[in-house]
């Protein structure tokens, strides 16, 4: 079948919008907002205001600020997650690189032996070559200086892993043959090497949903990771249900789990729970359990359970 709808004016969308009985108080200004947010990008988020999803007729008294305030929550999901992301992306960078090099030298990344799917490892390392060029091409001081000194085609793993995406870093570590080396990473983080290796993966697909400002709100997130059985505090505080498996809820609680590791300090937890407070957000459709726990709680709107 051939397709066969019309582009339609921001005029023709918001007429569309008032048609399906959405409340639009400032015409003018919905058309601003359709003029930089593309109407169907915002389909996802007024889905829960559908009465009948084969209509789109909305619920009495949906307007359309209802969808915005969903849309801009979920934008402030997305800085706050990659926030995270990016100090449990520097530490596993830190842990990556020291443990590797302790054991095996300044360039690991150039001994194929010590990795176990030779496929793997070439496409692994000819990506970090593409990304150390890419590197000194936007002014990278220490990749030039190491090429006009050393015979090396690259850099010590402790710089050069500073040039590796999340993504390469999850496949890198991945792909370490040795138990012991995968094991030694994992330590700090008190996460068995299995469930690490889960979880980095899991979380670099995060992090790319993040970074292409894709929707985190209400996903079913395709790829899932292995639930760590210990420590206790944590195992309890997770989400086993298939459904839940599929949200965000266990993600965040991760996070909030590496966070209290890698920076002890933190307020992100608060800051996540004050994010759902403001946006009065449904914690079913995030994944949190039925049964509060430590994370539940935390998560939560400083103590209010879900």
């Amino acid at each position: 079948m051939k397709f066969g709808k019309a582009p339609t004016s921001l005029d023709q969308q918001v007429n569309r919008l008032m048609d399906r009985g959405m409340v639009i108080s400032d015409r003018n200004t919905v058309i601003r907002y359709l003029s930089h947010l593309n109407y169907y990008r915002l389909t996802a988020y007024w889905l829960p205001f559908e009465a009948d999803h084969e209509t789109h007729r909305f619920f009495p008294e949906t307007k359309f600020s209802d969808v915005l305030d969903l849309y801009i929550f979920d934008r402030e999901l997305r800085l706050l997650i990659l926030d995270a992301i990016e100090r449990v992306e520097v530490s596993v960078r830190t842990g990556f690189s020291y443990h590797s090099s302790q054991r095996h030298g300044s360039h690991p990344h150039l001994k194929p032996e010590l990795f176990f799917d030779k496929g793997k490892y070439r496409e692994n390392l000819a990506k970090l070559k593409d990304e150390v060029n890419r590197s000194q091409r936007s002014g990278e001081k220490f990749v030039r200086h190491f090429r006009e000194k050393y015979d090396e085609p690259l850099p010590p793993i402790w710089a050069a892993v500073e040039s590796m995406s999340f993504g390469q870093l999850s496949k890198w570590y991945g792909n370490l043959k040795s138990r012991t080396d995968r094991k030694a990473i994992a330590e700090p983080y008190g996460l068995d090497e299995k469930c690490l290796r889960s979880f980095l993966h899991h979380l670099s697909v995060i992090r790319n949903l993040c970074a292409h400002h894709s929707r985190l709100w209400n996903r079913e997130l395709t790829v899932i990771f292995r639930l760590p059985g210990r420590p206790a505090e944590l195992a309890s505080g997770l989400n086993p249900n298939p459904e839940g498996k599929r949200r965000l809820y266990n993600t965040l609680v991760m996070l909030v789990y590496l966070m209290d590791i890698v920076s002890p300090d933190h307020h992100w937890d608060h800051r996540l729970a004050s994010l759902f407070d403001r946006h009065g957000i449904d914690f079913d459709r995030m994944g949190f359990p039925k049964v509060s726990s430590e994370y539940s709680i935390r998560l939560s709107a400083y103590g209010r359970t879900c």
